[in-house]
């Protein structure tokens, strides 16, 4: 029998999640995509209600939440903001692969590290010429005695400038190329690392993305992830674990823009009755609550593979984050478009929704990327 409700503690977390949204997320979510600052204020607030690195294990100092879970409070950052909300989620991305490969003292280590400065971590893996393809990635990580020194140009980096450390994957044999591609925790006070920009960018404001530069950076070997070569896994593996996230954030975004069009509709009066009794609109707003169901269950049904061990993970979870990323794009575009100069205006989220779900169609490989994976996967 399938069953869609939720348990009792789901439930709570979903509250919780959402509770700290009303208070911290929603009153100031136009300041930051104003400011461009990284919301510091709101990070430490999460930290101190415990809700920073949920699918960390709880002897690590995380809640030991699942994948689907993960959805869940997801949904309610991307409800509130989600560039504030990839402020929390970019650093469980950082933090995968130390949870995957790494050892016991590696994550007692650097776990601890990021608790005790409740900061957050960066995923260092596109560079100016290898996005997508990861394959063509060129930074070295070549072993020198008992460190390897780094050199390396990375781009687009989330939380790069506030990080209190970067999971940087570099080759550590350039003649083998991607089969040697390594991750290794790369602490921002070594001294070599460069922030070369800020990303100037059309949403998701509150999150920072960067470029960086390594030069010569000597990086103790007991910091490699894993044995050398297996890089490409990692991040592979990484991304099966987190695009169920994107997804969700995504869902929390078109749900908020869904809800905020569908009121505004009942209560315009035009020509004497409300626009949401217009057919045109009607059936605009019914088609986005559809799509909006549609997509939360393609998330977790993904999330739920995930946690069961299910073999077709990279496909659903290829398949929930483009499904979900474009659901969203189409709700806030039709959100601004119900609402027309209202919702191309300042006064209402849903302008800034439209610029914030633009990025989740792009980050964490392209939806054309995960229509690869896709069609890869389903034709083995």
């Amino acid at each position: 029998m399938v069953d869609f409700s939720l348990s009792t503690r789901q439930q709570e977390i979903k509250e919780k999640y959402r509770d700290f949204v009303q208070k911290w997320v929603v009153p100031n979510r136009m300041k930051y995509d104003e400011s461009c600052e990284f919301p510091w204020e709101i990070v430490k607030a999460a930290y101190k209600d415990g809700l920073m690195n949920g699918p960390i294990p709880k002897h690590l100092g995380g809640n030991g939440f699942g994948i689907m879970d993960c959805a869940l409070t997801s949904e309610e950052l991307g409800a509130g903001c989600i560039g504030i909300g990839i402020c929390i989620d970019a650093n469980t991305l950082a933090l995968t692969p130390l949870l995957l490969v790494g050892s016991e003292e590696q994550q007692k280590k650097f776990f601890g590290l990021i608790r005790e400065k409740q900061g957050v971590a960066a995923y260092c893996l596109t560079e100016p010429n290898a996005g997508s393809d990861v394959a063509s990635i060129s930074s070295t990580a070549i072993l020198k005695g008992d460190k390897y020194i780094l050199n390396g140009h990375k781009r687009f980096i989330t939380n790069g400038e506030v990080a209190t450390f970067h999971t940087v994957f570099a080759l550590t044999n350039p003649e083998k190329g991607a089969r040697s591609l390594t991750p290794f925790i790369v602490p921002t006070d070594l001294p070599g690392i460069e922030i070369v920009s800020k990303m100037e960018k059309m949403g998701q404001r509150a999150s920072v993305q960067n470029e960086i530069k390594y030069h010569d950076v000597e990086v103790p070997v007991e910091n490699r992830l894993g044995g050398e070569g297996r890089g490409f896994i990692v991040a592979m593996k990484t991304f099966d674990r987190t695009r169920t996230g994107v997804a969700a954030l995504s869902l929390g975004a078109a749900r908020t823009a869904y809800e905020i069009s569908r009121d505004w509709a009942k209560k315009r009066i035009q020509f004497g009755k409300p626009i949401a009794a217009n057919q045109a609109i009607a059936f605009m707003l019914a088609d986005m609550a559809t799509e909006i169901e549609t997509a939360r269950m393609l998330t977790w049904r993904a999330a739920w593979a995930y946690d069961t061990g299910q073999k077709d993970i990279s496909i659903l979870s290829a398949m929930s984050k483009m499904y979900a990323s474009d659901v969203a794009m189409k709700v806030a575009t039709n959100a601004v478009q119900v609402m027309a100069g209202e919702g191309y205006s300042k006064d209402y989220p849903v302008e800034k929704i439209m610029r914030d779900v633009k990025l989740c169609q792009i980050y964490e490989g392209t939806n054309q990327v995960q229509r690869l994976v896709i069609s890869k996967g389903i034709m083995k």
